[in-house]
């Protein structure tokens, strides 16, 4: 399993969505390939479509499955909706479900 980690220097909700990741993959007994991927522009942001720090991707796909055919591209804060609240960090259950779907996923 990869997950990827997008965000941009200084984004406040980098490392707390790193550790949120961890915690969620020890918590399911998962091993990941983590990586944590700068994006230093505006022009990164086009080329890897970034939809804001921090964006979680777990084999490619993000881990908001409304947001995967998204065609916004920012280089800004992300904001996750949940339960009708904005969030700078989306919910555990998301990157438990997201986790689930990877494993579903390989052959």
């Amino acid at each position: 399993m990869r997950i990827e980690i997008l965000y941009f220097s200084g984004c406040p909700n980098h490392q707390p969505a790193v550790n949120r990741v961890r915690a969620v993959l020890a918590r399911e007994g998962e091993f990941a390939d983590l990586t944590e991927v700068e994006v230093p522009n505006p022009a990164a942001a086009q080329r890897l479509r970034f939809l804001g720090s921090p964006t979680i991707r777990i084999n490619g796909l993000d881990i908001e499955k409304s947001a995967r055919r998204s065609q916004f591209i920012g280089w800004s804060c992300r904001t996750y909706n949940h339960q009708g609240q904005q969030l700078g960090l989306p919910p555990e259950e998301w990157i438990q479900a997201a986790i689930h779907e990877a494993k579903r996923q390989v052959p």
